[in-house]
């Protein structure tokens, strides 16, 4: 395994590129094919969706297709029968060549090490599309096509996605743009205006149950739980498994089940795991964990309908916490402070016991209020 950091890549699953089968998405799927078969391919496609729902998977897989598929003009034997899949076998040389990082026709933007500090930097600079601009004039002799993936484009900044839009605005012949996007609405508007949608949509059990095989990730018995808590993603579904989210997810429902008195011990020993070394990615899942417990109870409070428990006491604490819409309100409002907070403190470099602690008492305060 290369020991560069690989932001598209979720910890503890395969890498997209990796990825044989796209479960859950034949929808997307066949919108692109459609309109590769009747020739009105556009040069810029928009892949959006949740998180872990295999937006990257389905890039790589187009990437595959359109290298991996020639030209037909059908010549002397007519035109030759429209593919009906976008399969390529991980076997074939276009397959091999972009797995190794060797494939001539295509290029590939996320997120850098910053050769300064050595770490990822946080967003997609102009550079990288600088980059790419000498890519598509060292590669325009060849004649064949070209496909650029960019992962995720809502993380350029600035300078690089105004970059971008030049080139969208006059694209390059026989190359296709694929913008992998989580957050559509962060990009700029004359950006999306240039590209056709893919939305995917979230998997259902089975299809989590098949994609997670293929990760090579075992949810067991904590299968249904997983599937509630994971919102349809698999890329979630692998972080709450390989992280063992699930026994955090209850011992924050534990302690929400008695508030406002408050289980001090366990607050305690969550603080405590948390500003381990290398605990940094328990630390993010922490916040979005209790982000993701808040805005549950949230929406219960304001319908009324208490969702299926992902663990055992999850329903009972929401009706006892959040009763009316009016409390649902004060949980939602909270969720958007904790989650202010925990960006700042992370910052800033908080101390991460103290930004835990910190939100159990935020949490205390709002039952008690």
């Amino acid at each position: 395994m290369s020991e560069t950091p690989e932001p598209d890549r979720v910890p503890g699953a395969p890498h997209p590129r990796d990825a044989a089968v796209l479960f859950g998405q034949s929808e997307a799927e066949a919108t692109f094919l459609d309109a590769f078969n009747a020739k009105r391919l556009h040069h810029a496609w928009l892949i959006s969706g949740l998180r872990g729902v295999g937006k990257a998977t389905l890039g790589w897989r187009i990437a595959r297709f359109l290298l991996a598929t020639p030209d037909e003009d059908g010549g002397l034997f007519g035109e030759p029968v429209p593919p009906d899949t976008l399969d390529v076998s991980l076997e074939h040389p276009v397959a091999r060549r972009l797995i190794a990082g060797a494939e001539p026709g295509f290029f590939h933007i996320i997120r850098r090490v910053n050769e300064k500090t050595g770490r990822l930097r946080n967003d997609i600079v102009a550079e990288n599309v600088r980059d790419l601009n000498r890519f598509l004039q060292m590669s325009r002799t060849d004649g064949g096509r070209r496909v650029v993936l960019i992962d995720s484009a809502d993380e350029m900044n600035q300078q690089a996605a105004n970059a971008l839009l030049k080139m969208l605005e006059e694209p390059p012949e026989r190359t296709t743009f694929l913008l992998i996007t989580h957050q559509p609405a962060r990009l700029l508007p004359t950006i999306r205006s240039r590209c056709r949608d893919l939305r995917l949509s979230e998997l259902g059990a089975e299809d989590m149950g098949q994609a997670l095989i293929q990760a090579g990730v075992d949810a067991g018995p904590d299968a249904p739980s997983v599937t509630e808590l994971s919102g349809g993603s698999v890329g979630e579904a692998v972080r709450l498994i390989g992280l063992d989210g699930l026994a955090l997810y209850r011992d924050l429902i534990d302690i929400m089940g008695i508030l406002p008195s408050l289980d001090r011990a366990r607050a305690g020993k969550i603080s405590t795991q948390m500003a381990a070394r290398g605990a940094e990615e328990r630390l993010d899942l922490f916040f979005s964990l209790t982000d993701l417990m808040l805005s549950r109870m949230a929406r219960s409070g304001a319908s009324g309908l208490v969702p299926k428990d992902a663990v055992t006491g999850e329903g009972a604490a929401f009706q006892a916490l959040a009763p009316t819409p009016v409390k649902a309100r004060d949980w939602a409002q909270l969720a958007q402070d904790i989650g202010a907070r925990a960006r700042h403190g992370r910052a800033v470099n908080l101390d991460p016991a103290a930004l835990v602690l910190d939100t159990v008492l935020k949490l205390q305060s709002c039952a008690k209020a």
